[in-house]
């Protein structure tokens, strides 16, 4: 569906003018959203996690954890999954959450992942700039991400920042010179980037952030000592069907959580770049940001 076909589907969670603003820009954010017993509930299981993360001593199929990370000290840079990994999360991923989706991308909407990112005040704090198309390229760039701040979130904990219009402008090269996936913007396009027209999205605990695939988007470094989870949930329509391989599929990816399947894809003419064939497993964008992957296009 094109923008303006979805903008004449009748709204369900969000105001017109937030749709609008959405499709204009390239994001939204409101904040307080999510009910704070709601936010209380997804607090308490992640709080079980991390205790659970404190045997782990190298990244796995559940825990992406930072390379300075002890049983004394946990640094959990993500719980992998987590609508697999415990039934609250999966619940939210299918919730109100689902209904902002739909306003978004059209009445059928079909879930692709779920993760919960930290921010902790170190040098794995920083992600930076990219957009998340290229990750998993689709057939149209009806496809988003839809965040959760668990805890109050200014500049000083990891707010997210991004650009807003940047999904109308080019998609950016997520490779390095030598051919290796960064999942970033390179150096040079980095550097182009103009810092005084980047907004960021911050917030008590509850609001939420959006974000279109192909918007260009980064989260600040945190100094705050308490880490900031981010819930997330990206989803697409229906009728974008992804070109590659999974990165990381859940029990729960490609499930249809609003409306119906469809039998008809809706292609974009604009083109994608392709990632890695991450057919045989994903780290993360932690990861590969920081070099410790070295994963070429097939």
């Amino acid at each position: 569906m094109t923008p303006e076909e979805i903008l004449k589907e009748p709204a369900r969670v969000l105001t017109q003018a937030q749709r609008e603003f959405y499709f204009e820009q390239g994001y939204l954010c409101i904040e307080s959203f999510i009910p704070k017993e709601t936010v209380a509930e997804l607090l308490a299981v992640t709080d079980e996690f991390v205790e659970q993360s404190r045997k782990e001593t190298e990244p796995g199929r559940t825990f992406d954890i930072a390379p300075e990370h002890t049983a004394e000290h946990p640094v959990v840079r993500r719980i992998k999954r987590p609508d697999d990994q415990h039934p609250r999360y999966w619940a939210f991923s299918t919730d109100i959450i689902a209904d902002v989706a739909a306003d978004l991308v059209g009445p059928n909407v079909v879930f692709h992942h779920s993760k919960l990112n930290f921010k902790w005040p170190d040098r794995t704090s920083l992600v930076k700039w990219h957009q998340d198309v290229q990750f998993y390229p689709h057939t149209n760039y009806n496809v988003l991400a839809i965040g959760c701040y668990l805890a109050d979130t200014d500049m000083t904990n990891g707010a997210v920042g991004v650009l807003p219009g940047s999904h109308n402008g080019p998609l950016y090269d997520q490779y390095d010179a030598d051919g290796n996936w960064t999942g970033m913007l390179s150096p040079e396009d980095n550097d182009a980037i103009d810092m005084s027209k980047a907004v960021y999205m911050t917030g008590p605990a509850g609001s939420i952030t959006i974000h279109n695939c192909r918007t260009v988007h980064y989260s600040v470094a945190s100094t705050s000592p308490n880490p900031r989870p981010l819930l997330l949930n990206s989803y697409s329509a229906a009728d974008a069907k992804p070109y590659t391989p999974h990165p990381d599929p859940s029990s729960h990816a490609k499930q249809v959580v609003r409306g119906e399947n469809v039998r008809w894809a809706h292609h974009d003419p604009r083109p994608c770049q392709i990632p890695p064939d991450w057919s045989g497993g994903y780290t993360s964008i932690f990861s590969a940001q920081a070099g410790q992957d070295k994963e070429k296009a097939a």
